[in-house]
């Protein structure tokens, strides 16, 4: 646990194909963006590039100098496109190959002869790395400096998020508080709250709205670390919908 007011950031990189095409939704975006929220992490930015090896390094690269942690999801499984390991190897200038202790923990779960060459290739790791746990079906995920290495099948990435979340360093949990704005408009209180996010620095304050049974909900949501500073904007943010609240104009 880091000292409270750090902030450690974090980067999703989404890897494949077939998440570019469409033929694949991606399921493991909001889901790491929930997990890191709930232990300190701040996720900062997310990027989907195809399984082309140059795009892979050059975007991995640009992401771990910026943030603490880079968590990969995809491109690890035993086909001839499932290539983020090599990629990652080649970001940090290491060599790749089968390492004993995925080959240790993979070749019991086949019976004899199913270990075949395209099973192994997911027992390919860059040299340094620390393996992360896979209980579902063996193949490990990794870890190498700050880059987090998971599976891009949903249930497996959880597993392997499960399994990094222990050795990862996290700052004080980021709080939110939600305000309903009803159905008043975005259009009448939009100069308000900015007026109030400019007098509250130390807190993040968003306008969410939604279509919800044939008519417009808003929500504002005030976000940081400091409870007491949470707490004015939230007042804040009341009476100025209060005060609205009294007049009735279109948006």
């Amino acid at each position: 646990m880091n000292q409270q007011g750090e902030s450690v950031t974090a980067a999703v990189l989404v890897i494949g194909d077939e998440i570019l095409s469409g033929r694949t939704k991606d399921r493991n975006l909001g889901y790491i963006a929930d997990y890191c929220t709930n232990i300190g992490i701040e996720l900062r930015e997310a990027r989907v590039v195809p399984d082309v090896e140059d795009e892979i390094v050059a975007a991995l690269n640009a992401l771990r100098a910026r943030y603490t942690y880079v968590f990969t999801t995809g491109g690890i499984g035993p086909t001839h496109d499932d290539i983020t390991a090599d990629a990652v190897a080649k970001a940090f200038g290491v060599a790749i190959g089968e390492d004993p202790r995925a080959i240790a923990v993979m070749a019991p779960r086949y019976a004899p002869g199913e270990f075949n060459a395209a099973r192994r290739r997911m027992a390919r790791i860059p040299a340094g790395a620390d393996l992360l746990d896979n209980p579902i079906s063996k193949a490990p995920g990794f870890r190498i400096g700050n880059v987090i290495v998971m599976a891009g099948v949903p249930n497996i990435m959880q597993a392997m998020l499960d399994s990094a979340a222990v050795g990862l360093k996290t700052g004080q949990k980021i709080l939110a508080r939600t305000v309903e704005a009803g159905g008043l408009p975005e259009g009448r209180y939009g100069t308000a709250l900015s007026e109030v996010a400019a007098a509250h620095p130390d807190v993040a304050i968003g306008s969410y709205p939604a279509f919800v049974d044939g008519g417009f909900r808003n929500q504002i949501v005030i976000r940081g670390r400091d409870p007491q500073a949470i707490d004015a904007a939230h007042k804040a943010v009341e009476a100025m919908l209060a005060a609205l609240s009294t007049h009735t104009q279109s948006p």
